[in-house]
């Protein structure tokens, strides 16, 4: 029996039947491209290759003017070269080939055009690509600059070596024309972009002799690579300022000297008592006159959290200025141990003038930690005015316990988790210094923050505090020194 439909049925199935076939094909179309581009993805390159930002890099290089030529030995990983594609063959052997044309592009395209170079303030102009090498990772040849000129300008890698394009350095020599080898040259670094970060060891070997290195992370900036006294002045104060600005423990530090005593006089003499104590150390410490054990810097880490824990205990207690500026010294002491660390790898950035970069980063400090003052004493008195008391003077001594609980609570974190890690070391097992020389470094910071820290409590002290109309109560008048 034949199945009678009505009129304009049958059209309306066969359209619907076309509608879902086209849909079935396209969907047929697209899961084959996606298999196909799997399938592509999966299978091993001959030809060019893309690659994203690599995590860590590290750049060396060597600069020496010679006459009126100045040259500049790079090497730098192959896999921070972006936006060039390299020949490859296999499973991601570098092609060489025909690697030569592209390692050129690449050496031209990251470092030649990116590195800016001036003579007495002039930017030279972009240097001539005289030599391009492929290397292998286990090269020692840039350890020194003769080695590294003879390897880089010696014969290639073998053709049918078969080495990954990651693993693979890049060493190139560019030569740039001067005017005496006896100027002033200075170096604009422009690369930080080859990688998430990026380590650089530089080199510069003078025309009068000697070696001044230079080791940083990122772009440092402008470099003076034998700088005049004025300049490594100038450039250490811009680093002590930053350095306090950047740095927290200090910056809390700070906080609890200003949280009890909102007078600048009072607060300019604690701060000059700090810069004192920290220039000791840090200039022993750059000399050389501390233990060279590997537990002593989780050790000051540690020190500076329980300083500030100290900071914030007393001015709940009993903040009396007599003892404070003797506490002050002495954790200043140890603060410098931190400032010392932290200055090490830029000394070189001083050339030859080590005292006065030394001056110029205490100068620096010291005005940052007064450029702190002035801030946080004017916003402190605002914050108490506001809070509840009954009798004079009571407000601020409410604000000032909240502030100091809270960063003794921050530091508490810190001295947690800084013990911590100082408890993993073995305090006897020191460098081959000696561990005599150790332990009785150890002994001598121990016995000079417990010296001053034990003449502060012993000594009688009184508060001094102050309200916001400027009278102070009866117990701290003795200690009210403007």
């Amino acid at each position: 029996m034949a199945l009678c439909l009505p009129v304009g049925t049958a059209d309306r199935v066969s359209l619907l039947t076309g509608r879902r076939t086209a849909t079935c094909r396209v969907a047929v179309r697209v899961l084959l491209s996606l298999a196909i581009a799997g399938l592509t993805a999966a299978l091993p390159s001959t030809g060019a290759f893309g690659h994203d930002i690599p995590s860590d890099i590290t750049v060396r290089a060597f600069i020496k003017p010679e006459g009126q030529r100045l040259r500049m030995l790079v090497r730098v990983p192959l896999e921070a070269m972006l936006d060039v594609t390299f020949p490859l063959n296999g499973p991601g052997y570098l092609d060489l080939t025909r690697a030569d044309e592209s390692l050129r592009e690449a050496a031209m395209l990251w470092l030649g055009q990116e590195v800016s170079i001036h003579e007495d303030g002039r930017r030279l102009a972009v240097p001539e690509l005289a030599a391009v090498r492929a290397s292998l990772p286990s090269d020692r040849s840039f350890n020194a600059y003769d080695t590294a000129l003879a390897s880089t300008r010696g014969p290639p890698l073998p053709v049918d070596m078969q080495i990954y394009w990651q693993q693979v350095m890049l060493d190139v020599l560019f030569e740039y024309r001067i005017t005496s080898d006896r100027s002033e040259f200075s170096i604009l670094p422009g690369l930080e972009r080859l990688g998430m970060r990026v380590s650089t060891v530089l080199r510069f070997l003078p025309a009068s002799g000697g070696e001044r290195l230079y080791q940083y992370t990122g772009n440092p900036g402008r470099i003076v690579l034998d700088p005049r006294w004025h300049q490594a002045a100038f450039r250490f104060v811009q680093l002590g300022f930053t350095h306090i600005l950047d740095g927290m423990d200090h910056l809390l530090f700070l906080l609890c000297l200003v949280i009890p005593f909102q007078r600048l006089r009072v607060l300019v003499i604690l701060v000059t008592a700090f810069t004192v104590a920290h220039s000791i150390t840090l200039v022993s410490a750059t000399l050389g006159l501390t233990p060279a054990a590997l537990w002593f810097v989780p050790l000051v880490e540690t020190v500076i959290a329980a300083s500030i824990v100290y900071m914030a205990l007393e001015n709940i207690v009993s903040p009396g200025l007599r003892r404070r500026w003797m506490a002050v010294f002495g954790f200043g002491l140890v603060h410098g141990f931190g400032f010392a660390y932290a200055l090490r790898d830029m000394l070189p950035f001083g050339g030859d003038h080590l005292a006065v970069s030394l001056l110029a980063f205490n100068v620096g400090v010291e005005i940052g930690q007064l450029l702190v003052i002035l801030i946080c004493v004017p916003v402190l008195r605002l914050l108490f005015r506001y809070l509840p008391g009954e009798q004079p003077g009571q407000p601020r001594r409410i604000g000032a316990v909240i502030l100091s609980v809270l960063a003794g609570h921050t530091a508490w974190h810190w001295l947690v988790e800084r013990g911590a890690v100082l408890w993993e070391f073995d305090v006897l097992a020191t460098t081959p210094d000696g561990a005599l020389y150790g332990v009785m470094g150890l002994l001598a910071l121990m016995l000079i923050i417990a010296a001053f820290a034990g003449r502060a409590f012993l000594r009688p002290g009184r508060p001094g505090w102050t309200d916001r109309t400027g009278q102070a109560d009866r117990a701290g008048q003795a200690d009210r020194t403007d």
